[in-house]
């Protein structure tokens, strides 16, 4: 539950006004804040003995920085003391709103230049998932991006993603091309002999319906496996 016992001499409303994030923010701008202070505005309250910036900062500690803790689950998140389900519950609800608004930079219309590009436009949604995901990216003759959507999640394998039903997907977009990805949790994006099973089952449904299969990018931490750059297609 979330402490509601009495103030403390160290909650944040006892700091100098000059000190405290919310007044420093509004006074400063959001930049002039370190990533703790902004996450104390945010959770608002702190626990009996500290601060709603204590609290930030021990989050940040536990998951390893904005990363980690953006990638927490419900469970994660219930396991740290001060954390209530309201605040769970708005967290949680506010990085998925930064992800679709991530999502949204994808729908502009932007070229696809290199395999590098569909890193960056990625990896943030995909490289610290504890599941694996696959996902395509629909593009039109310029390879401009049409759509980008997850299509497969769990165990990803040859029985598991359906060669039909991304070229379904992709013939409801009117896509000239497709590029697809996928995770390694384990961070090692080295290609197993089933990523090659799908890529090239893949290429063949692609041929068959005069789609371009661009590339298939295997995806690590902070690393990626471009099959296109290897030669594999």
């Amino acid at each position: 539950m979330e402490t509601k016992g009495p103030l403390r001499e160290n909650a944040i409303r006892y700091w100098p006004q000059h000190e405290r994030p919310r007044e420093r923010l509004l006074k400063q701008g959001p930049e002039a804040l370190s990533d703790a202070e902004l996450l104390a505005i945010f959770l608002r309250t702190g626990v009996s003995g500290r601060s709603a910036v204590d609290l930030a900062r021990a989050l940040l500690q536990r998951f390893q920085g904005l990363r980690g803790l953006f990638s927490a689950d419900y469970r994660e998140l219930r396991a740290i003391k001060g954390l209530g389900d309201a605040k769970i519950a708005t967290l949680l609800a506010t990085i998925e709103l930064s992800k679709r608004y991530l999502r949204e930079q994808l729908d502009e219309r932007r070229a696809v230049r290199n395999p590098d590009d569909v890193y960056q436009l990625l990896a943030h949604s995909m490289r610290d998932r504890d599941h694996e995901v696959f996902t395509v990216l629909f593009l039109n003759s310029k390879n401009e991006i049409l759509a980008v959507e997850e299509l497969f999640r769990g165990t990803i394998n040859a029985s598991a993603v359906h060669p039909r039903e991304v070229i379904k997907r992709a013939l409801h977009h009117g896509a000239a091309a497709i590029i697809c990805a996928h995770n390694h949790p384990s961070g090692n994006p080295e290609p197993s002999p089933q990523d090659r099973q799908i890529t090239r089952e893949l290429k063949e449904a692609c041929r068959l319906m005069e789609i371009s299969l661009l590339d298939h990018l295997v995806i690590g931490h902070n690393r990626y496996w471009s099959f296109a750059d290897h030669g594999e297609l």
